[in-house]
């Protein structure tokens, strides 16, 4: 019997971690495009594009993840968008973590020395060439870390998509009580499925980090 049980939880944890993988890596995707869009649109120099980014950015970070994605996923059907439990937990966790990620952008490209506009400008760069070989490969190793944590806690955040019906692991071990009245098992496995992600991720970035540390080029 116990083997039975043991063998229902690792079909049910497996299940659930595909969808937990699609959603933080998805997510996470979503969140790194926002982020360098609006974190750069933060500092425009046409007005119009640096308050579209404010309003996104003070609205996102202002708010509830959890308020977004159930918005999105009960809410916009009221005006006839209709979105599927992924796609919405995948919109609602990447754009919500783009918002943290803008400011990452924005602060690790405003932390670039001013000696390197100034070589810019001397060298006649176009605004596009001096932050694509000059200011971002300067930029980018100090946002990695925090990117980093934001993907954590975008992985850590998927679990409210459980509350959308979306079968993710903590849907699945909430499943697996159900079925078999077993509270400890499958929450432990849960917790440790979850610490392995998150070591995963850091194993990530720290490689990442390796990769693009001597990219980085000064004038």
């Amino acid at each position: 019997m116990t083997g039975l049980v043991l063998s229902d939880l690792a079909r049910s944890i497996l299940h659930g971690l595909g969808i937990t993988l699609l959603l933080t890596l998805s997510g996470s995707a979503l969140a790194f495009v926002c982020a360098f869009v609006f974190g750069l649109g933060r500092i425009s120099r046409w007005r119009s594009v640096r308050i579209f980014s404010i309003v996104y950015i003070e609205i996102f970070r202002g708010t509830s993840v959890f308020v977004q994605v159930f918005w999105l996923y009960y809410a916009l059907p009221a005006f006839g968008l209709l979105l599927s439990p992924l796609f919405a937990g995948i919109l609602g966790l990447g754009l919500n973590v783009g918002a943290y990620g803008a400011e990452v952008v924005r602060s690790a490209v405003q932390a670039t020395g001013q000696d390197q506009y100034e070589a810019c400008y001397a060298l006649n760069l176009t605004r596009y060439q001096s932050y694509r070989y000059i200011i971002l490969p300067q930029a980018f190793p100090r946002m990695l870390p925090v990117f980093g944590n934001n993907m954590v806690e975008l992985m850590k955040a998927s679990s409210i998509v459980s509350l959308i019906s979306l079968a993710d692991i903590t849907f699945q071990a909430q499943q697996f009580r159900i079925r078999t009245g077993e509270t400890f098992l499958p929450f432990a496995a849960t917790l440790i499925v979850y610490f392995l992600l998150y070591l995963g991720i850091l194993a990530l970035v720290q490689a990442a980090m390796r990769a693009s540390g001597p990219k980085s080029m000064k004038v």
